[in-house]
């Protein structure tokens, strides 16, 4: 387990030592978050880099990573806990052939026995309630947005007091608050009410040179003149009128399929043989046909010759 880093250089040093590169801005509210124990609300475009982020937290930190993955429909118990229910029947049945052997069952002392944690099936909320031997866990509440609001509420109060609720066992409170990463891609607004418990960042796609640099770490063997046609590249695409801009994820996805290919530059042909790493929509991919992605990589290169 690593202590908190004590100033906003030594989070920007932690991160980029597991190859996250960010900006003054991010590192600044990351280390608000750290220190004052807030949970850090990450909001952006999809690929990003937003939950990466989480991920680079608790490696550079050395804490376990509890991932809530969010999806519509998602309810509280989901996220906390369910009983074993596989389990308690074999148990039921058991001692309903004990009781038939002549052992007698006791109905209350079974139902007793049924409810405890030998039957309790822990989810993401509840492991990160628990205590932890390497220090409180970053736990990452990912896409938020696909959740509905009955279930931002629960969590507004699960974040308040950072304990949950179950009738058969009671409260379990968490003996060290987790460092809580919320993030949402915006397909639909969360509460306010809930921004307000967090330390909230605007996760913006990368300028050139700050992509470069996360391009530099994640695909080390890509060579300069690679990455810059692969950079310049993606961002004239997030320029055109597509359906999904790709983001930093799909920058070091080509970037990886063109090294395994040994392109040592890009060429209308093996743009048009790996653009699935980069657009994942139909209508996108075929608006790159033809003479189109030869326009848009005379332009880029134009672009380059001009740096």
């Amino acid at each position: 387990m690593t202590d908190i880093p004590k100033s906003i250089d030594a989070v920007t040093e932690m991160l980029a030592a597991q190859n996250y590169v960010c900006g003054r801005a991010l590192s600044t509210v990351t280390f608000l978050a750290l220190t004052l124990g807030k949970p850090l609300f990450l909001e952006g475009e999809a690929g990003v880099g937003k939950t990466e982020i989480a991920k680079a937290l608790a490696a550079g930190l050395g804490r376990r990573l509890i991932r809530l993955q969010c999806y519509e429909g998602l309810d509280a118990a989901s996220a906390v806990y369910e009983w074993n229910f596989a389990a308690q029947m074999i148990a039921i049945r058991t001692a309903e052939a004990g009781a038939g052997a002549g052992g007698g069952a006791d109905r209350d002392a079974l139902k007793s026995e049924l409810f405890t944690e030998d039957y309790l099936i822990e989810r993401p909320l509840l492991q990160a309630m628990r205590p932890q031997s390497g220090g409180a866990p970053v736990l990452l509440i990912d896409e938020l947005d696909r959740t509905d609001e009955p279930f931002e509420a629960f969590l507004l109060e699960a974040l308040s007091d950072f304990q949950v609720t179950i009738p058969e066992l009671g409260t379990i409170k968490a003996p060290e608050p987790p460092i809580v990463i919320l993030t949402s891609n915006r397909t639909r607004e969360v509460h306010d009410a809930l921004k307000r418990r967090c330390l909230y960042h605007w996760v913006d796609y990368p300028v050139f040179d700050r992509e470069m640099e996360i391009l530099r770490a994640r695909a080390p063997e890509a060579t300069e003149t690679l990455s810059r046609e692969i950079v310049a590249f993606v961002q004239k695409l997030r320029t055109e009128d597509l359906f999904k801009r790709p983001g930093v994820a799909e920058t070091i996805d080509w970037a990886k399929c063109l090294l395994a290919l040994d392109a040592l530059e890009l060429s209308p042909e093996v743009i048009s043989d790996t653009i699935g790493a980069i657009l994942k929509y139909q209508d996108d991919i075929q608006r790159l046909q033809g003479s189109e992605a030869k326009r848009l990589l005379d332009e880029v290169r134009k672009d380059i010759a001009a740096q």
